[in-house]
């Protein structure tokens, strides 16, 4: 059964929020500790900030619920804080503990804004978008990151990602 969103531009937004709720746990299935953190010898950033950006930025589209929750990670993320060398991130259970806390927050927010508040606009410290403009952009923000991770699993030696 389809889910009934507040606005119809918001309904392809959620197939693609649904989709990825499902693909992040996959990327991240059986890499070690170890390897969330190994940026093999690049600048690149390693699975384990790749991971905490994306549940950060799940904890911040929740917000607009009204939801103060944080995840686990905060402090290494927020404000669009980079990758910091020489620095512990959370384990993969611990992001995937916050994932699955967050998610229905977030997909709540997605499936009940409406048009007027998705053409309000936002101040994003110098650049102003509307939120419609940023739940896309958070959308395929999200893509994004799934798909580096999916790379970073066959850089690492793992399986490729599976879909089905």
């Amino acid at each position: 059964m389809e889910t009934q969103t507040a606005s119809n531009r918001t309904k392809a937004l959620l197939a693609l929020f649904d989709y990825q709720t499902k693909f992040f746990a996959r990327a991240l299935e059986g890499i070690s500790e170890e390897d969330m953190h190994n940026r093999l010898n690049t600048q690149a950033n390693h699975p384990a900030w790749l991971a905490g950006s994306l549940v950060q930025q799940r904890f911040m589209m929740a917000g607009e619920t009204g939801t103060s929750f944080k995840q686990t990670g905060e402090e290494l993320f927020k404000n669009n804080k980079g990758i910091q060398s020489g620095v512990k991130y959370p384990t993969t259970a611990e992001y995937l503990t916050d994932w699955e806390r967050i998610t229905p927050k977030a997909r709540e927010a997605l499936v009940t804004i409406d048009d007027k508040k998705l053409d309000s606009e936002i101040d994003m410290g110098g650049m102003k978008m509307t939120y419609y403009e940023m739940i896309c952009f958070s959308i395929y923000r999200e893509a994004s990151i799934i798909g580096q991770l999916a790379l970073w699993r066959r850089l690492l030696g793992y399986p490729a990602l599976k879909y089905d």
